[in-house]
């Protein structure tokens, strides 16, 4: 079966991309490096094509109630411009996928969720609509998306595409007119930097991108969104996320109302809270340079007490770090060991954002 192709394919062949599957998708790996785009977007900036991510509009009377239900954040009374992140869940607490909702306007939700959960998040969105007065639109094939991110990133879209977006704050959303067809910015992301996201069609989205290409900023692919949102303490779904790791056992119960009315997955959280888990989400700093990865056994005192959900040796600071599933009864300074290949290394457990953030304030 042929992996689908984002509208910008063909421009990432033609700039030398590493191409490999990803999420059913044949995306750009890398250009210049990790490391250099990396550092790029710590620096300056740097664009992303983030066009396989899929899309949901939900209206209607009572798409504000309807997103309730299935979100663990809380939407109701949400000004319009607003962003929320958060997750669907199963009724046991396991996560469907993560998701911004963005209100564009009263009763109107634009949910962004993974390219990997496009076909599994539509068939349970759309489950679990009976009974609600709302009209869920898959618009996947419609947008394309980029993510513009660095501290350069508010200059670089005014300059090169004439996107004044000053006044939109952290977790803001807004809709555009330019270039004939209404877009929609938000200012989000997903590497520890200023950022915004830019949701057109593939004609405005290859546009914006020629022009972002050329005028210097750095394309990157999706090797260094790995690294830089490893770095800051990010969820990925299917590692530090998934229909086995909740919320609170991902240390993410800020994202979780419980003080809300009824939503999927309520009561098991609830629960979760109050009885504790049998397992949640640390980070562990490793002696030396060895390099941990997804699916590495941790260990302590001899005994398997985990295992690796995502590692690498740090860019933006050097050191070799990992974030790891482990019991529950595994505390802040523990010594631990990782098992990579035949050997063991030692570890310390930290807090798992191992470099600051700098969003705009």
């Amino acid at each position: 079966m042929n992996n689908k192709r984002t509208c910008l394919y063909d421009k990432h062949v033609a700039l030398g991309a590493l191409i490999a599957p990803f999420a059913g998708f044949d995306m750009p790996i890398q250009y210049s490096g990790i490391t250099e785009e990396h550092n790029a977007v710590r620096g300056h900036c740097g664009v992303f094509d983030v066009s396989h991510m899929g899309e949901v509009l939900v209206t209607g009377s009572e798409a504000e109630k309807y997103i309730n239900h299935i979100f663990t954040n809380d939407v109701k009374g949400l000004p319009a411009g607003k962003v929320l992140y958060g997750m669907m869940c199963y009724p046991d607490g396991g996560v469907v996928d993560d998701t911004c909702i963005c209100k564009l306007e009263d009763q109107v939700f634009l949910m962004t969720i993974n390219a990997s959960n496009i076909d599994k998040d539509i068939a349970w969105i759309e489950k679990n609509a009976a009974g609600f007065d709302v009209v869920i639109k898959n618009k996947s094939e419609n947008y394309g998306q980029l993510a513009l991110q660095g501290p350069e990133a508010e200059a670089k879209i005014e300059s090169v595409l004439g996107i004044s977006t000053k006044e939109l704050n952290f977790y803001e959303v807004r809709q555009v007119k330019t270039d004939g067809e209404v877009i929609i910015v938000s200012r989000t992301g997903y590497t520890g930097e200023d950022g915004f996201e830019i949701y057109g069609s593939p004609k405005y989205i290859n546009e914006a991108w020629d022009k972002l290409i050329a005028a210097g900023i750095t394309p990157c692919g999706l090797g260094c969104r790995d690294t830089l949102r490893f770095e800051v303490g990010l969820p990925l779904y299917g590692n530090e996320l998934s229909d086995k790791i909740s919320p609170v056992m991902a240390g993410l119960s800020m994202f979780v109302k419980l003080d809300k009315e009824e939503f999927i997955g309520k009561d098991a959280l609830q629960k979760q809270k109050a009885e504790g888990v049998s397992q949640r989400l640390r980070g562990i700093v490793l002696e030396g340079n060895a390099i941990p990865r997804h699916g590495y056994k941790v260990m302590k005192d001899g005994k398997e007490v985990g295992v690796v959900t995502t590692g690498y040796r740090l860019i933006s600071t050097p050191k070799s770090c990992a974030v790891a599933l482990v019991d529950a009864s595994v505390q802040m300074g523990d010594k631990l060991e990782i098992q990579i290949r035949k050997k063991s290394f030692p570890g310390i457990v930290v807090k798992k954002k191992f470099y600051d953030k700098h969003y705009k304030k």
